[in-house]
Protein backbone atom coordinates (compact mmCIF):
# COMPACT_ATOMS: atom_id res chain seq x y z
CA UNK A 1 0.00 0.00 0.00
CA UNK A 2 3.25 2.07 0.21
CA UNK A 3 3.81 2.81 -3.54
CA UNK A 4 0.44 3.13 -4.01
CA UNK A 5 -0.05 5.86 -1.40
CA UNK A 6 3.62 7.40 -2.56
CA UNK A 7 1.87 7.70 -5.97
CA UNK A 8 -2.03 8.59 -5.21
CA UNK A 9 -0.20 11.37 -2.86
CA UNK A 10 1.98 12.72 -5.51
CA UNK A 11 -0.89 12.84 -7.95
CA UNK A 12 -3.19 14.78 -5.54
CA UNK A 13 -0.46 17.30 -5.43
CA UNK A 14 -0.28 17.25 -9.03
CA UNK A 15 -3.80 17.45 -9.51
CA UNK A 16 -4.10 20.78 -8.09
CA UNK A 17 -1.23 21.92 -10.37
CA UNK A 18 -2.64 20.77 -13.67
CA UNK A 19 -6.19 21.06 -12.69
CA UNK A 20 -5.22 25.28 -11.78
CA UNK A 21 -3.27 25.40 -14.61
CA UNK A 22 -4.49 22.93 -17.39
CA UNK A 23 -8.08 23.53 -17.08
CA UNK A 24 -7.82 27.35 -16.56
CA UNK A 25 -5.73 27.94 -20.01
CA UNK A 26 -8.25 25.60 -21.59
CA UNK A 27 -10.93 28.07 -20.75
CA UNK A 28 -9.28 30.48 -22.37
CA UNK A 29 -9.89 29.07 -25.51
CA UNK A 30 -13.06 30.92 -26.82
CA UNK A 31 -11.00 33.86 -25.56
CA UNK A 32 -8.48 33.24 -28.07
CA UNK A 33 -10.73 32.08 -30.57
CA UNK A 34 -12.56 35.44 -30.12
CA UNK A 35 -9.37 37.86 -30.52
CA UNK A 36 -6.78 35.85 -32.76
CA UNK A 37 -7.60 34.83 -36.14
CA UNK A 38 -6.38 31.50 -37.43
CA UNK A 39 -3.53 32.88 -38.73
CA UNK A 40 -2.14 34.25 -35.37
CA UNK A 41 -3.19 31.42 -33.53
CA UNK A 42 -1.35 29.55 -36.10
CA UNK A 43 1.82 31.01 -35.63
CA UNK A 44 1.82 31.08 -32.50
CA UNK A 45 1.12 27.34 -32.32
CA UNK A 46 3.97 26.57 -34.05
CA UNK A 47 6.41 28.84 -31.64
CA UNK A 48 4.92 26.72 -28.75
CA UNK A 49 5.08 23.33 -31.13
CA UNK A 50 8.56 24.26 -32.01
CA UNK A 51 9.68 24.84 -28.22
CA UNK A 52 8.92 21.64 -27.79
CA UNK A 53 11.32 20.59 -29.83
CA UNK A 54 14.35 22.51 -28.86
CA UNK A 55 14.28 22.54 -25.72
CA UNK A 56 14.90 19.20 -24.87
CA UNK A 57 17.27 18.72 -27.89
CA UNK A 58 19.35 21.86 -26.87
CA UNK A 59 19.79 21.14 -23.12
CA UNK A 60 20.40 17.85 -23.97
CA UNK A 61 17.40 16.67 -21.70
CA UNK A 62 19.07 18.12 -18.46
CA UNK A 63 15.75 18.20 -17.11
CA UNK A 64 15.08 14.43 -17.19
CA UNK A 65 18.77 14.20 -16.22
CA UNK A 66 17.89 16.03 -12.96
CA UNK A 67 15.15 14.41 -12.10
CA UNK A 68 16.36 10.97 -12.64
CA UNK A 69 19.37 10.94 -10.74
CA UNK A 70 18.30 14.05 -8.07
CA UNK A 71 15.90 11.06 -6.78
CA UNK A 72 18.64 8.64 -5.69
CA UNK A 73 21.54 11.41 -5.23
CA UNK A 74 20.40 13.43 -2.54
CA UNK A 75 23.45 14.73 -1.60
CA UNK A 76 24.72 15.59 -5.25
CA UNK A 77 22.00 17.82 -5.75
CA UNK A 78 23.55 20.85 -5.64
CA UNK A 79 26.23 19.62 -8.30
CA UNK A 80 22.95 18.58 -10.51
CA UNK A 81 21.47 22.09 -10.25
CA UNK A 82 24.80 23.74 -11.48
CA UNK A 83 24.89 21.13 -14.29
CA UNK A 84 21.54 22.05 -15.34
CA UNK A 85 22.06 26.11 -15.38
CA UNK A 86 25.03 25.65 -17.28
CA UNK A 87 23.78 23.52 -20.03
CA UNK A 88 20.57 25.81 -20.19
CA UNK A 89 22.40 28.92 -20.41
CA UNK A 90 24.79 27.33 -23.27
CA UNK A 91 21.57 26.44 -25.06
CA UNK A 92 19.87 29.85 -25.01
CA UNK A 93 23.04 31.54 -26.62
CA UNK A 94 22.98 28.64 -29.47
CA UNK A 95 19.53 30.01 -30.06
CA UNK A 96 20.46 33.65 -29.54
CA UNK A 97 23.04 33.65 -32.13
CA UNK A 98 20.86 31.52 -34.47
CA UNK A 99 18.06 33.68 -34.56
CA UNK A 100 20.52 37.20 -34.33
CA UNK A 101 21.75 35.50 -37.48
CA UNK A 102 18.81 35.04 -39.56
CA UNK A 103 17.77 38.39 -38.45
CA UNK A 104 19.65 39.58 -41.08
CA UNK A 105 18.00 38.19 -44.12
CA UNK A 106 14.80 39.05 -42.65
CA UNK A 107 11.70 41.54 -43.01
CA UNK A 108 10.48 43.61 -39.70
CA UNK A 109 8.32 41.07 -39.06
CA UNK A 110 10.06 38.25 -38.99
CA UNK A 111 13.10 40.00 -36.82
CA UNK A 112 9.84 40.63 -33.98
CA UNK A 113 8.91 37.34 -33.92
CA UNK A 114 12.39 36.05 -33.60
CA UNK A 115 13.22 38.47 -31.07
CA UNK A 116 10.27 37.11 -29.18
CA UNK A 117 11.56 33.58 -29.80
CA UNK A 118 14.80 33.72 -28.08
CA UNK A 119 13.16 35.38 -24.95
CA UNK A 120 10.43 32.88 -24.97
CA UNK A 121 12.25 29.95 -25.47
CA UNK A 122 14.70 31.24 -22.55
CA UNK A 123 12.09 31.73 -20.20
CA UNK A 124 10.37 28.29 -20.96
CA UNK A 125 14.09 26.22 -20.92
CA UNK A 126 14.41 27.20 -16.95
CA UNK A 127 10.67 26.93 -16.37
CA UNK A 128 10.80 23.57 -17.33
CA UNK A 129 14.40 22.45 -15.65
CA UNK A 130 13.12 24.05 -12.48
CA UNK A 131 9.92 21.70 -12.63
CA UNK A 132 11.89 18.61 -13.19
CA UNK A 133 14.52 19.89 -11.08
CA UNK A 134 12.18 20.13 -7.97
CA UNK A 135 10.64 17.27 -8.98
CA UNK A 136 13.86 14.79 -8.69
CA UNK A 137 14.19 16.84 -5.24
CA UNK A 138 10.78 15.52 -4.52
CA UNK A 139 9.29 18.92 -3.80
CA UNK A 140 6.29 18.60 -5.11
CA UNK A 141 4.80 21.73 -3.72
CA UNK A 142 7.14 23.65 -5.40
CA UNK A 143 6.39 21.96 -8.57
CA UNK A 144 2.68 22.70 -8.13
CA UNK A 145 3.60 26.72 -7.13
CA UNK A 146 5.48 26.79 -9.93
CA UNK A 147 2.30 25.41 -12.17
CA UNK A 148 -0.25 27.62 -10.53
CA UNK A 149 1.85 31.22 -10.41
CA UNK A 150 2.69 30.35 -14.38
CA UNK A 151 -1.36 29.84 -15.17
CA UNK A 152 -1.90 32.86 -12.78
CA UNK A 153 0.50 35.14 -14.77
CA UNK A 154 -0.63 33.78 -17.82
CA UNK A 155 -4.41 34.32 -17.02
CA UNK A 156 -3.64 37.78 -16.13
CA UNK A 157 -1.13 38.78 -18.79
CA UNK A 158 -3.66 37.80 -21.50
CA UNK A 159 -6.11 39.84 -20.36
CA UNK A 160 -4.23 42.57 -20.33
CA UNK A 161 -2.26 42.51 -23.10
CA UNK A 162 -5.21 40.92 -25.85
CA UNK A 163 -8.17 42.77 -24.11
CA UNK A 164 -6.67 46.09 -22.64
CA UNK A 165 -3.86 46.85 -24.66
CA UNK A 166 -5.11 44.76 -27.52
CA UNK A 167 -1.96 44.23 -29.35
CA UNK A 168 -3.00 40.81 -30.89
CA UNK A 169 -0.22 38.16 -31.35
CA UNK A 170 2.64 39.84 -29.73
CA UNK A 171 0.61 40.62 -26.76
CA UNK A 172 0.17 36.14 -26.88
CA UNK A 173 3.65 35.55 -26.98
CA UNK A 174 4.29 38.31 -24.39
CA UNK A 175 2.40 36.45 -21.79
CA UNK A 176 4.01 33.47 -22.63
CA UNK A 177 7.69 34.98 -21.65
CA UNK A 178 6.27 36.66 -18.52
CA UNK A 179 4.71 33.72 -17.21
CA UNK A 180 7.15 31.09 -17.68
CA UNK A 181 9.72 33.44 -16.27
CA UNK A 182 7.76 34.59 -13.33
CA UNK A 183 7.41 31.00 -12.51
CA UNK A 184 10.49 30.42 -12.96
CA UNK A 185 12.10 32.72 -10.82
CA UNK A 186 9.52 31.82 -8.05
CA UNK A 187 10.39 28.21 -8.04
CA UNK A 188 14.24 28.95 -7.67
CA UNK A 189 13.78 31.67 -4.52
CA UNK A 190 11.12 29.27 -2.69
CA UNK A 191 12.73 26.11 -3.63
CA UNK A 192 15.88 26.84 -2.22
CA UNK A 193 17.77 27.25 -5.37
CA UNK A 194 20.32 29.10 -4.17
CA UNK A 195 21.29 26.70 -1.32
CA UNK A 196 21.57 24.04 -4.01
CA UNK A 197 23.71 26.29 -5.99
CA UNK A 198 25.55 27.57 -3.09
CA UNK A 199 26.16 23.26 -1.85
CA UNK A 200 27.32 22.70 -5.71
CA UNK A 201 30.94 21.87 -7.22
CA UNK A 202 31.84 21.04 -10.41
CA UNK A 203 31.13 17.83 -11.06
CA UNK A 204 32.81 16.39 -14.10
CA UNK A 205 31.96 12.72 -13.06
CA UNK A 206 28.58 13.42 -13.06
CA UNK A 207 27.64 15.70 -16.00
CA UNK A 208 29.50 13.42 -17.92
CA UNK A 209 26.95 10.36 -16.06
CA UNK A 210 23.79 12.93 -16.90
CA UNK A 211 24.78 14.19 -20.38
CA UNK A 212 25.40 10.26 -21.49
CA UNK A 213 21.67 9.57 -20.01
CA UNK A 214 20.46 12.87 -21.88
CA UNK A 215 22.27 12.52 -25.19
CA UNK A 216 19.98 9.00 -26.55
CA UNK A 217 17.29 11.10 -24.96
CA UNK A 218 17.41 13.57 -27.88
CA UNK A 219 15.87 10.90 -30.45
CA UNK A 220 13.06 10.34 -27.98
CA UNK A 221 12.20 13.52 -27.48
CA UNK A 222 12.83 14.64 -31.12
CA UNK A 223 10.81 11.40 -32.33
CA UNK A 224 8.15 12.11 -29.10
CA UNK A 225 8.43 15.97 -31.04
CA UNK A 226 7.72 14.75 -34.36
CA UNK A 227 4.86 12.39 -33.44
CA UNK A 228 3.24 15.66 -31.87
CA UNK A 229 4.25 18.13 -34.28
CA UNK A 230 5.03 16.86 -37.46
CA UNK A 231 1.33 16.94 -38.60
CA UNK A 232 0.84 20.82 -37.96
CA UNK A 233 4.26 21.74 -39.74
CA UNK A 234 2.86 19.68 -42.81
CA UNK A 235 -0.59 21.19 -42.86
CA UNK A 236 0.91 24.90 -42.70
CA UNK A 237 2.72 23.99 -45.34
CA UNK A 238 0.56 22.18 -47.71
CA UNK A 239 -2.82 23.82 -46.27
CA UNK A 240 -2.16 27.56 -45.02
CA UNK A 241 -2.04 28.90 -41.26
CA UNK A 242 -5.55 29.27 -41.46
CA UNK A 243 -6.09 25.48 -41.72
CA UNK A 244 -2.85 24.75 -39.41
CA UNK A 245 -4.77 27.13 -37.02
CA UNK A 246 -8.01 25.20 -36.92
CA UNK A 247 -6.08 21.96 -36.49
CA UNK A 248 -4.21 23.17 -33.40
CA UNK A 249 -7.24 24.43 -32.16
CA UNK A 250 -9.07 20.71 -32.45
CA UNK A 251 -6.24 19.71 -30.29
CA UNK A 252 -7.34 21.44 -27.22
CA UNK A 253 -10.33 18.85 -26.43
CA UNK A 254 -7.82 15.64 -26.60
CA UNK A 255 -6.34 18.14 -24.24
CA UNK A 256 -8.12 17.89 -21.76
CA UNK A 257 -7.43 13.81 -21.24
CA UNK A 258 -4.00 14.98 -21.83
CA UNK A 259 -4.48 17.22 -18.09
CA UNK A 260 -5.09 13.46 -16.69
CA UNK A 261 -1.82 12.24 -18.69
CA UNK A 262 0.47 14.45 -17.27
CA UNK A 263 -0.88 14.27 -13.71
CA UNK A 264 -0.64 10.75 -13.55
CA UNK A 265 3.02 10.77 -15.82
CA UNK A 266 4.76 13.26 -13.21
CA UNK A 267 3.92 11.00 -10.45
CA UNK A 268 4.79 7.60 -12.32
CA UNK A 269 7.54 8.54 -13.36
CA UNK A 270 8.68 9.03 -9.51
CA UNK A 271 7.14 5.96 -8.37
CA UNK A 272 8.71 4.13 -11.30
CA UNK A 273 12.46 5.20 -10.53
CA UNK A 274 11.86 4.39 -6.69
CA UNK A 275 10.18 1.07 -7.09
CA UNK A 276 12.24 -0.61 -10.32
CA UNK A 277 14.27 -2.26 -8.22
CA UNK A 278 11.63 -4.08 -5.57
CA UNK A 279 11.06 -7.87 -5.89
CA UNK A 280 6.93 -7.02 -6.30
CA UNK A 281 7.91 -4.22 -8.91
CA UNK A 282 6.48 -6.54 -11.68
CA UNK A 283 3.36 -7.35 -10.05
CA UNK A 284 2.93 -3.17 -8.90
CA UNK A 285 4.11 -1.89 -12.78
CA UNK A 286 0.92 -4.52 -14.60
CA UNK A 287 -1.32 -3.41 -12.13
CA UNK A 288 -0.74 0.29 -12.90
CA UNK A 289 -0.99 -0.41 -16.54
CA UNK A 290 -4.46 -2.14 -16.45
CA UNK A 291 -5.52 0.60 -14.43
CA UNK A 292 -4.13 3.27 -16.58
CA UNK A 293 -5.26 1.71 -19.57
CA UNK A 294 -8.69 2.10 -18.32
CA UNK A 295 -8.78 5.51 -17.78
CA UNK A 296 -7.19 6.36 -20.86
CA UNK A 297 -10.00 4.11 -22.99
CA UNK A 298 -12.98 5.62 -20.84
CA UNK A 299 -12.08 8.96 -21.06
CA UNK A 300 -11.25 9.04 -24.44
CA UNK A 301 -14.65 7.51 -25.05
CA UNK A 302 -16.50 10.35 -22.82
CA UNK A 303 -14.72 12.67 -25.19
CA UNK A 304 -15.83 11.10 -27.97
CA UNK A 305 -19.18 10.94 -27.25
CA UNK A 306 -19.11 15.16 -25.86
CA UNK A 307 -17.26 16.38 -28.40
CA UNK A 308 -19.62 18.61 -30.71
CA UNK A 309 -21.12 19.81 -27.35
CA UNK A 310 -17.77 20.68 -26.30
CA UNK A 311 -16.88 22.24 -29.42
CA UNK A 312 -20.08 24.67 -29.36
CA UNK A 313 -19.17 25.73 -25.95
CA UNK A 314 -15.31 26.21 -26.75
CA UNK A 315 -15.06 27.04 -30.22
CA UNK A 316 -16.07 29.91 -31.77
CA UNK A 317 -16.29 31.36 -35.63
CA UNK A 318 -14.24 29.52 -37.98
CA UNK A 319 -13.33 27.14 -35.42
CA UNK A 320 -15.97 24.85 -34.89
CA UNK A 321 -15.45 22.95 -37.93
CA UNK A 322 -11.89 21.21 -35.66
CA UNK A 323 -14.90 19.38 -34.26
CA UNK A 324 -14.15 16.28 -36.92
CA UNK A 325 -10.83 16.31 -36.30
CA UNK A 326 -11.15 15.58 -32.37
CA UNK A 327 -11.20 11.31 -32.62
CA UNK A 328 -8.43 10.48 -34.42
CA UNK A 329 -6.46 13.11 -32.25
CA UNK A 330 -7.97 11.34 -29.08
CA UNK A 331 -7.00 8.13 -29.95
CA UNK A 332 -3.77 9.30 -30.16
CA UNK A 333 -3.71 10.30 -26.91
CA UNK A 334 -4.10 7.13 -25.76
CA UNK A 335 -1.41 5.35 -27.25
CA UNK A 336 0.97 8.51 -26.45
CA UNK A 337 0.06 7.98 -22.68
CA UNK A 338 0.64 4.81 -22.84
CA UNK A 339 3.97 4.96 -24.56
CA UNK A 340 4.92 7.13 -21.94
CA UNK A 341 4.52 5.10 -19.27
CA UNK A 342 6.09 2.21 -20.67
CA UNK A 343 8.87 4.79 -21.26
CA UNK A 344 9.31 5.68 -17.37
CA UNK A 345 9.85 2.23 -16.69
CA UNK A 346 12.38 2.18 -19.62
CA UNK A 347 14.02 5.02 -17.91
CA UNK A 348 13.78 4.09 -14.72
CA UNK A 349 16.13 1.42 -15.70
CA UNK A 350 18.03 3.92 -17.61
CA UNK A 351 17.32 2.41 -21.06
CA UNK A 352 17.33 5.81 -22.69
CA UNK A 353 18.15 4.14 -26.01
CA UNK A 354 15.48 1.67 -26.40
CA UNK A 355 12.40 4.09 -25.86
CA UNK A 356 14.84 6.53 -28.46
CA UNK A 357 14.86 3.56 -31.02
CA UNK A 358 11.05 3.03 -30.61
CA UNK A 359 9.38 6.87 -30.61
CA UNK A 360 12.06 7.43 -33.93
CA UNK A 361 9.80 4.41 -34.82
CA UNK A 362 6.59 6.15 -34.62
CA UNK A 363 8.13 9.29 -35.90
CA UNK A 364 9.94 7.78 -39.48
CA UNK A 365 6.11 6.28 -39.56
CA UNK A 366 4.65 9.70 -39.57
CA UNK A 367 6.88 11.70 -41.37
CA UNK A 368 7.00 9.76 -44.24
CA UNK A 369 3.47 8.61 -44.56
CA UNK A 370 1.63 12.21 -43.35
CA UNK A 371 2.34 14.18 -46.71
CA UNK A 372 0.68 11.87 -48.64
CA UNK A 373 -1.87 11.95 -46.23
CA UNK A 374 -2.66 15.68 -46.02
CA UNK A 375 -2.83 15.63 -49.97
CA UNK A 376 -5.62 13.38 -49.81
CA UNK A 377 -7.48 13.97 -46.90
CA UNK A 378 -6.37 17.39 -45.69
CA UNK A 379 -5.69 17.94 -41.89
CA UNK A 380 -7.79 14.80 -40.92
CA UNK A 381 -5.24 12.93 -42.95
CA UNK A 382 -2.49 14.39 -41.11
CA UNK A 383 -4.80 13.40 -37.92
CA UNK A 384 -5.33 9.72 -38.51
CA UNK A 385 -1.16 9.51 -39.80
CA UNK A 386 -0.62 10.84 -36.38
CA UNK A 387 -3.00 8.69 -34.50
CA UNK A 388 -1.39 5.04 -36.30
CA UNK A 389 2.66 6.46 -36.00
CA UNK A 390 1.79 6.43 -32.18
CA UNK A 391 -0.03 2.82 -32.03
CA UNK A 392 3.34 2.04 -34.04
CA UNK A 393 5.30 3.54 -31.04
CA UNK A 394 3.57 2.28 -28.21
CA UNK A 395 3.61 -1.26 -30.15
CA UNK A 396 7.92 -0.57 -29.97
CA UNK A 397 8.02 0.17 -26.68
CA UNK A 398 5.88 -2.63 -25.14
CA UNK A 399 8.44 -5.06 -26.51
CA UNK A 400 11.35 -2.66 -25.23
CA UNK A 401 9.74 -3.21 -21.69
CA UNK A 402 9.85 -6.55 -21.99
CA UNK A 403 13.24 -7.07 -21.23
CA UNK A 404 12.92 -5.75 -17.89
CA UNK A 405 9.67 -6.18 -16.69
CA UNK A 406 6.57 -9.05 -18.08
CA UNK A 407 3.55 -7.23 -17.63
CA UNK A 408 0.34 -9.07 -17.49
CA UNK A 409 -2.66 -7.73 -18.97
CA UNK A 410 -5.88 -8.57 -20.89
CA UNK A 411 -4.84 -8.19 -24.42
CA UNK A 412 -7.83 -9.44 -26.21
CA UNK A 413 -10.32 -7.24 -24.25
CA UNK A 414 -7.96 -4.46 -24.54
CA UNK A 415 -7.60 -4.90 -28.40
CA UNK A 416 -11.36 -4.92 -28.73
CA UNK A 417 -11.57 -1.50 -26.78
CA UNK A 418 -9.41 0.32 -29.10
CA UNK A 419 -11.34 -1.13 -32.01
CA UNK A 420 -14.68 -0.08 -30.47
CA UNK A 421 -12.82 3.53 -29.64
CA UNK A 422 -12.32 3.23 -33.77
CA UNK A 423 -16.62 2.53 -34.22
CA UNK A 424 -17.35 5.74 -32.50
CA UNK A 425 -14.91 7.49 -33.83
CA UNK A 426 -16.07 7.01 -37.30
CA UNK A 427 -20.03 6.80 -36.29
CA UNK A 428 -19.28 10.89 -35.26
CA UNK A 429 -17.09 12.24 -37.81
CA UNK A 430 -19.82 10.46 -40.50
CA UNK A 431 -22.96 11.29 -38.28
CA UNK A 432 -23.95 8.34 -38.54
CA UNK A 433 -27.83 8.08 -37.45
CA UNK A 434 -28.37 7.86 -33.68
CA UNK A 435 -24.39 8.24 -33.54
CA UNK A 436 -25.21 10.28 -29.80
CA UNK A 437 -27.07 6.54 -28.96
CA UNK A 438 -24.62 4.39 -30.67
CA UNK A 439 -21.91 6.09 -29.52
CA UNK A 440 -23.43 6.19 -25.74
CA UNK A 441 -24.10 2.19 -25.82
CA UNK A 442 -20.56 1.62 -27.06
CA UNK A 443 -19.38 4.08 -23.87
CA UNK A 444 -21.28 1.62 -21.23
CA UNK A 445 -19.96 -1.03 -22.96
CA UNK A 446 -16.55 0.00 -22.09
CA UNK A 447 -17.11 0.90 -18.66
CA UNK A 448 -18.41 -2.86 -17.72
CA UNK A 449 -15.18 -4.12 -19.92
CA UNK A 450 -13.44 -2.96 -16.94
CA UNK A 451 -15.57 -2.55 -14.23
CA UNK A 452 -13.09 -4.99 -12.11
CA UNK A 453 -10.06 -2.39 -12.61
CA UNK A 454 -12.47 0.57 -12.06
CA UNK A 455 -13.62 -0.66 -8.75
CA UNK A 456 -10.37 -1.57 -8.11
CA UNK A 457 -8.88 2.28 -8.68
CA UNK A 458 -11.56 3.67 -6.47
CA UNK A 459 -10.89 1.05 -3.85
CA UNK A 460 -7.25 1.73 -3.62
CA UNK A 461 -7.66 5.57 -3.45
CA UNK A 462 -10.31 5.68 -0.88
CA UNK A 463 -7.74 3.66 1.36
CA UNK A 464 -5.34 5.95 0.51
CA UNK A 465 -7.33 8.74 1.29
CA UNK A 466 -8.80 7.33 4.40
CA UNK A 467 -5.08 6.71 5.65
CA UNK A 468 -3.99 10.52 5.03
CA UNK A 469 -7.15 11.26 6.88
CA UNK A 470 -6.08 8.85 9.99
CA UNK A 471 -2.60 11.08 9.93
Amino acid sequence: MGKYKYLFGNMALFTVSNFVSKILVFLLVPFYTHVLSTGEYGVGDVMHTTLLLLVPALTVNMGEGALRFAIERERERGDILRIGLKRTGISIGMVGAVCGAVSFFTGRNMKIYLLFFVFLYAANAFFEYFILFFQGCEKVKIVVLGSVSCTVLTLASNLYFLLVAKIGLYGYLLSQILSFGGAACLMFCLGGGKKYWNLGKKNKGLEREIMNYGKPMILYSTSSWANNAADRYIIMWMCGTSVGGVYGIANKIPAMLTVFQRIFAQAWQMSASKNYQDKESGEFFSSMYQSYNMMMVLGSSVLIVFCKVLAKILFAKDFYEAWSLVPPLVISVIYGALSGFLGSICLAYKDSKGMGKAAGTGALFNIILNPAAVYFLGAMGAAMITALSYYVMYAMAFLTVRKYVRLTWNWKRDYLSYFLIIVQSFCLIWEVNGYLWINGILLLCLVFFYRKELTSVLKNMGTVVCSMRKR
